[in-house]
């Protein structure tokens, strides 16, 4: 009896924190709506605060955060710059379409990494990759038709949550030899470091309210996107990550949506029909092809930086 209990604890842990870490980064849209600066703010907070935690965790698990060869160094602040696009064009999509829209739309890494991996390997798509195209394709045209139908801004936001998608499929490429020769801790560290400043000058250009308007009340949803998207999201795939493959790791990622229709439902009001259902479900199954085709990527938002 005792020899099993460590056994199991060890197969229920890593499950425990992938489903928890997908159920922390899916409150990140709900946390972006209720923050009273503007929604690019928002994402610097969110790298801001998370920053100096990260630095402690890379210490913590004596990954360098100095020393770093001058041709990576500049890749990760170039990816750091990608990122804070991501987050940018993301947070400002969030406002304008459905939660579950965003989520979804926002997660289109995965699918944007397997194109672009067609182009750069000059060939055409084989098997389950035709599958994840004309399934992403065909989602995403309902999704973005039942956005259009509510509102022009639904679906403006649509396209912002996509090109979201585009910079972080971009941010991956070019961190791609990085991730060789840096820790995951680290990587998302310096390019968090690189980020934040993009993401604070964009809040001023764009004229954005940089601090909370409400009161010592208005950084609790602050810090809880800093805390839920950053920090426990990221901290609890990483750990879980290297225990699953990639088929897996794309399944749990359907926790997300889903968690952001009932947080949309419950916090916004936002119903779902069963055209909405329809999409979604083509859409989400394409992410879960897309990763189970290309184990080796790990494109999706669930995860700022792939563990290494």
């Amino acid at each position: 009896m005792d020899s099993a209990s460590p056994s199991a604890s060890a197969r229920l842990l890593p499950l425990a924190a992938l489903i928890g870490g997908n159920g922390a980064l899916a409150l990140g849209p709900w946390f972006v709506r209720l923050i009273d600066t503007g929604p690019v703010s928002a994402g610097f907070w969110r790298v801001g605060l998370a920053l100096p935690v990260l630095a402690l965790l890379a210490r913590a698990n004596r990954q360098a955060l100095s020393g770093i060869p001058r041709g990576v160094l500049a890749a990760v602040m170039l990816g750091g710059v990608f990122f804070a696009l991501d987050l940018a064009s993301w947070h400002v999509g969030i406002g304008m379409t459905r939660l579950a829209n965003a989520t979804l739309f926002g997660n289109s890494g995965s699918l944007i990494l397997m194109v672009w991996g067609f182009v750069a390997w000059r060939r055409l798509p084989h098997g389950g990759e035709w599958a994840a195209l004309i399934a992403a394709l065909a989602g995403a045209g309902v999704l973005l038709g039942r956005s259009l139908d509510i509102a022009p801004a639904s679906f403006i936001g649509d396209l912002y949550c996509l090109t979201a998608g585009l910079f972080y499929a971009g941010y991956l490429v070019i961190l791609q030899d990085a991730r060789k020769e840096l820790g995951s801790w680290a990587l998302l560290t310096w390019s968090c470091a690189a980020g934040a400043p993009v993401l604070l000058v964009l809040a001023i250009v764009l004229g954005e309210p940089v601090l909370p308007q409400g009161g010592p009340s208005s950084w609790l949803p602050v810090a809880g996107l800093a805390i839920s998207s950053q920090l426990v999201g990221q901290g609890l795939l990483v750990y879980a990550l290297r225990h699953f493959s990639a088929l897996t790791v794309g399944i749990a990622l359907l926790t997300q949506p889903a968690v952001a229709a009932l947080s949309g439902w419950l916090a916004f009001g936002e119903l779902l029909g069963s055209l909405d259902f329809i999409g979604m479900a083509m859409l989400a199954g394409a992410l879960v092809l897309a990763r189970a085709e290309r184990p080796g990527t790990r494109g999706d938002r669930a995860q700022a930086q792939p563990p290494a």
